[in-house]
């Protein structure tokens, strides 16, 4: 635990403490400086501009819609006709296992100008933009979207399986029609598992940085940057390796933030 866990965030800690660079002396030798980076960092409109982008990129691919998605694909699975379950299933899960680099530029080819989306537009005779210039951050929320709902359908398909039918039954010979029986029983049974996935699929988002650098490079100039994205490139393309790590331990510390609430808000849920 010391050694895999808090020695590394004990290091970086430290290393956003310092003026390290990527290459000439300050590479050999950092010095100290204190909180110089952080003063640094929350005094930059772009720092703010990339947490609020993170913040978009977050709420709207993970909590809306991995988990909106996956939680419709889970009842298209279970209450479909049984031949489209299996082949929804299996779609949606190739997009999961795929390695994200293989996923990331998969999606590139998907979104580029020229890519298979405006083709299939050109078909029905539209012209499609150029989405990784024009809409940057809506391209690589709707990427992680498609790469990660599987996770949520899975978790969901679990959950609704653990719900009693005979619930559901008895609300329908009193009348309750489907969104009735959906909304009173099914999502009430399964909130915990909403929860649960919330906070993972939260913190996975967070720290999505291959998917976004291979579609955009958080371009164009900084309108897909989000914190994974600015931490790179100030550490590796302007060599400030302490800035960047500062920019990284942020990153850290809104993931425990985003922890602790999930944690206080699942907690009335365990002990209940």
């Amino acid at each position: 635990m010391g050694i895999f866990l808090v020695g590394p965030i004990g290091y970086a800690l430290y290393g956003s403490l310092t003026n390290a660079a990527l290459s000439g002396y300050r590479a050999v030798a950092p010095e100290f400086v204190g909180f110089d980076n952080y003063t640094q960092l929350f005094t930059s409109s772009q720092f703010w501009e990339s947490v609020w982008l993170t913040l978009v990129f977050v709420v709207g691919s993970a909590l809306i819609g991995q988990n909106v998605l996956g939680m419709a694909l889970a009842l298209l699975v279970r209450n479909g006709p049984k031949r489209l379950g299996p082949v929804v299933s299996s779609l949606v899960v190739t997009a999961w296992v795929l390695p994200e680099i293989v996923a990331a530029f998969t999606l590139y080819a998907f979104f580029a100008t020229d890519g298979t989306l405006n083709e299939m537009l050109g078909w029905v005779g539209l012209d499609g933009p150029t989405w990784l210039i024009t809409v940057p951050l809506l391209t690589v929320v709707l990427a992680n979207v498609w790469r990660g709902t599987a996770f949520s359908m899975m978790v969901y398909s679990a959950a609704l399986a653990e719900v009693p039918p005979d619930l559901t039954e008895a609300a329908e010979i009193d009348g309750a029609g489907w969104w009735q029986r959906f909304i009173r029983i099914t999502l009430p049974m399964v909130r915990r598992a909403i929860a649960t996935n919330m906070m993972l699929t939260t913190l996975q988002t967070l720290g999505v940085f291959t998917l976004i650098w291979v579609m955009t490079g958080g371009g164009p100039g900084t309108q897909s940057s989000t914190l994974p994205i600015l931490a790179f490139q100030q550490a590796f393309k302007f060599a400030q390796v302490g800035y960047g790590t500062a920019i990284a331990t942020v990153t850290l510390l809104v993931g425990a933030l985003f922890a602790v609430v999930y944690v206080k808000v699942l907690k009335p849920e365990v002990d209940s």
